[in-house]
């Protein structure tokens, strides 16, 4: 049907593209600032983060199952609570991502070329591209076989960390709010979920497909998380983990097994390719949606009628986040991604409050609002005052669009 996306993708291919997004997004560069935060407090702010993810999670797949649209969030607040928030979540979700798009060019740029990462940044996003105008289902294999692949390589290295001698001096003290400020900054990685939310009109069975897939990448991924970051802390300890610029790699001298660095650096890049290729497909979707009603301009709404892909869409994420990556540092990237994603989320939790169901799945939807308002107010001053105004832009362009 013009205008329409193909439902190509199963449970495998689905669930693919939320844990390379998810793995992708933080295990490589977000401990670090994490660690910086909250001190010996990490164990508690990954479970924080962990929690609302698995809210949010919730929530998102029972909006999924009722409206399994391209779009997300954006679909949701605006059939659940009005046009209004879902322009807001829309505007939110591709603020926060493209962001976190540009994040993820410099974390590819910086583990395989340090000393020219934005060059190398731009080569992978224009490569990343070219991947999502084949077509969703070639994404969707390039996800399995980067998934697969930096999880063997991630399991091998947090067991030889592991296994090795702790570090002599592991203490690093933190407090509540520090603990929360790193939770915001580990939402960042648990975030990529949504574009399983996003991708609804392509999946398969997505009443029955999106929900599994959610949960399952869910679940993998905080296995994952936490095993990493008890062995980081283990050879490391908190200060040396906190001053890294490349944990993984740290964590393998420090276990005197430097060798394996050369796997570690190629895992890395891999993982955080996976993750832009995963995130620009649930960016350009989001646009795709709001361009077909006039919230952005509709000329980004075409599809292509070979492959059924988004071009325009795919192309403008593309040169947009080419631009961030030059002018973009990763630390602040990642800070203002997780603010605007928790007010994207704070809408999709919203909206499931609307939904007629079980006390449990109220409680949860109310539950995941509460704790993305709080850890979008605990990340940092400068990041909120940011992410507050890009929010409150958004806000204004609706109500501009819209006065009589």
């Amino acid at each position: 049907m013009p205008g329409t996306l193909d439902r190509r993708l199963g449970l495998t291919a689905s669930a693919a593209i939320g844990v390379a997004a998810m793995v992708g997004s933080g295990l490589f560069v977000v401990f670090a600032p994490a660690t910086a935060a909250a001190g010996d407090g990490l164990p508690i702010a990954l479970g924080i983060a962990a929690v609302v993810a698995g809210c949010n999670a919730w929530s998102s797949a029972r909006l999924a199952m009722l409206h399994p649209v391209a779009g997300g969030t954006y679909v949701y607040g605006r059939e659940r609570l009005g046009p209004f928030w879902g322009h807001l979540a829309g505007w939110s979700f591709v603020a926060g991502k493209l962001a976190s798009c540009g994040a993820m060019g410099l974390a590819v740029g910086s583990y395989v070329w340090p000393g020219h990462a934005r060059g190398a940044a731009i080569a992978v996003v224009l490569a990343v591209t070219a991947v999502n105008l084949l077509g969703v289902e070639k994404s969707a294999v390039v996800s399995v076989v980067t998934v697969t692949l930096v999880l063997v390589v991630t399991v091998t290295a947090v067991t030889v960390m592991s296994l090795a001698d702790p570090a002599a001096d592991a203490s690093s003290p933190g407090d509540a709010r520090g603990v929360l400020q790193a939770a915001g900054l580990l939402f960042f990685a648990f975030a990529g979920y949504a574009r399983l939310a996003t991708l609804g009109e392509e999946v398969r069975d997505p009443e029955r497909t999106i929900p599994r897939a959610i949960a399952l990448s869910l679940v993998v991924v905080v296995a994952v998380y936490a095993a990493a970051a008890l062995a980081l802390r283990h050879v490391l300890g908190g200060p040396d983990l906190a001053a890294s610029t490349r944990p993984f790699v740290a964590g393998l001298h420090a276990a005197d097994a430097g060798g394996l660095t050369p796997v570690v650096v190629a895992a890395a890049a891999l993982a955080a390719g996976g993750a832009l290729l995963s995130l620009t497909l649930g960016v350009s979707r989001t646009v795709l949606a709001m361009a077909r009603d006039h919230h952005l301009p509709h000329a980004l709404a075409a599809i292509g009628s070979r492959r059924r892909v988004p071009w325009a869409a795919e192309l403008a994420v593309g040169l947009v986040v080419v631009a961030l990556v030059l002018l973009g540092d990763l630390t602040t990237s990642i800070a203002f991604s997780s603010f605007c994603v928790l007010v994207y989320y704070a809408i999709a939790n919203a909206s499931a409050l609307t939904l007629h169901s079980g006390r449990w799945a109220g409680a949860a939807a109310a539950l995941g609002l509460a704790g993305c308002l709080l850890l979008a107010g605990s990340l940092p001053v400068e990041t909120v005052s940011i992410g507050a105004a890009v929010v409150a832009a958004g806000a204004l362009s609706y109500a501009l669009r819209h006065r009589p």
